[in-house]
């Protein structure tokens, strides 16, 4: 277990009183369940997540009270039961240290030391972190994810009583009844042979009512084209009025309004920090893509339905989103030479499938995203964004939440040149530049 800390945290963490831990002492506790929690002194809402964090915290490890540094760098005396075998990190994304220190002075947890920012910005990069207060659950032995959205954990599991919270099958999560909009219920069952898609949207958002109205054609033509397909909606409307109003422009399924429980299991199930989000699941519950909505964007008639991802995207404004998850490696290209973009493509990809398949046997994602970029407006932005030459070929990586970037400006391109970019940004080894 320590190994795996050791590599996630570094050597030492932090007590809210400024006192060290050996991040090693964590293993010989016990510790079976580590929580990330991302956040900033400057949010409100972080700030409030700190307070019915703190309690969490100490109704969870037995604490009697949840003060600051209690229980945070103290010995086990025995066995600790199994709920008490949690700990916490802060991950800060402050600039400030002396803010750094007002805010985690009163946190009963961890933290990553101020000084740590390089590592800091791994984590947040690792676990694609775009929103805060984010709070992400990992098994302390093996380091895979448990949990993407532990601040529902909070608020649906107060005391606890379903820790360590991990995934459930799909099936388990959406047993119950469905709606169709003319009222009539289905049970979840009905989905058994079926592509599903979870479609996590709301009223409110103009995004998604966009994206619902392309939803409802592409949904058409695929049950046309003889498809098992059905989608879930998982509303976050504020309001059931604004749920039903909103339903009756769909031609699918919807979890009720009213089952609170079940859209909260979902939302936890699949990590959502953001909508419009649709989560494209085959027959089995497994999910294929995170990237529903990009995908039904990318391809209105739907000929390459379910989506299946791709090792390399050709860089377009309905998926150039991504480049903000973390570390993207761009290939800009003389898109007016007739299959400069497909022989760029088909130059990455082997590099791509290899790294892809490798963090997939860790049952990891992958810590780059690969891309070919053409000639268009908004790669004209991105290059004025980033401040790049405009020579083409033109190798990078780009990091946009660490405001970095890496060139290679080279006048040949070759998979020799691009696995060993790769494999030298992985190891650490490239110089930054500053975008």
């Amino acid at each position: 277990m320590s190994v795996f800390l050791e590599e996630l945290l570094g050597d030492k963490l932090v007590t809210g009183g400024g006192e060290e831990v050996d991040v090693h002492s964590l293993g010989a506790r016990g510790i079976a369940l580590l929580g990330l929690y991302f956040g900033c002194s400057l949010s409100a809402p972080c700030a409030q997540l700190s307070a019915s964090l703190a309690a969490f915290y100490g109704r969870l490890r037995g604490d009697a009270a949840a003060g600051p540094g209690a229980g945070a760098g103290a010995g086990a005396a025995a066995e600790p039961e199994p709920r008490h075998r949690l700990e916490i990190v802060f991950v800060s994304s402050d600039q400030d240290q002396r803010q750094w220190q007002d805010f985690v002075r009163d946190m009963p947890w961890l933290a990553l030391p101020y000084k740590e920012k390089h590592r800091k910005l791994k984590l947040w990069n690792k676990y694609r972190v775009s929103n805060i207060p984010s709070l992400i659950f990992l098994d302390a032995t093996t380091g895979k994810v448990v949990c993407r959205n532990g601040l529902l954990v909070i608020r649906d599991d107060p005391e606890g009583l379903e820790f360590p919270w991990g995934p459930k099958p799909f099936r388990e999560v959406i047993a119950g009844p469905l709606l169709r909009n003319n009222g009539q219920s289905l049970e979840s069952s009905s989905l058994e042979g079926s592509h599903v898609g979870v479609y996590f949207s709301a009223h409110w958002c103009p995004p998604c009512r966009s994206l619902t109205r392309v939803l409802v054609e592409s949904y058409r033509k695929i049950k046309e084209a003889g498809q098992e397909f059905e989608i879930i909606f998982v509303s976050a409307d504020r309001s059931e009025e604004s749920f039903k109003q909103y339903f009756s422009e769909m031609p699918w399924l919807a979890v009720p309004y009213t089952d609170e429980a079940r859209r909260s299991r979902l939302n936890r199930l699949y990590g959502i920090q953001g909508i419009p989000t649709l989560i494209i699941l085959d027959p089995q519950g497994e999910v294929i893509t995170r990237q529903g909505r990009v995908e039904v964007l990318n391809d209105e008639d739907c000929r390459e339905f379910p989506w299946h991802p791709k090792p390399v995207l050709e860089l377009s404004d309905s998926n150039a989103v991504q480049l903000n998850e973390g570390p993207c490696l761009v290939l800009f290209v003389d898109s007016e030479d007739d299959g400069e973009s497909e022989a760029a493509k088909q130059l990455i990809q082997p590099i791509a499938e290899k790294i892809i398949a490798k963090y997939k046997a860790k049952e990891e994602e992958a810590p780059l995203l690969f891309f070919v970029a053409g000639e268009d407006d908004m790669t004209d932005s991105l290059r004025d964004y980033t401040n790049l030459p405009e020579a083409a070929p033109l190798l990078t990586i780009l990091d946009m939440s660490a405001r970095a970037k890496y060139v290679m400006d080279v006048e040949e391109i070759t998979p020799a040149i691009v696995e060993t970019f790769v494999n030298d940004f992985l190891a650490e080894k490239l110089k930054p530049e500053p975008i």
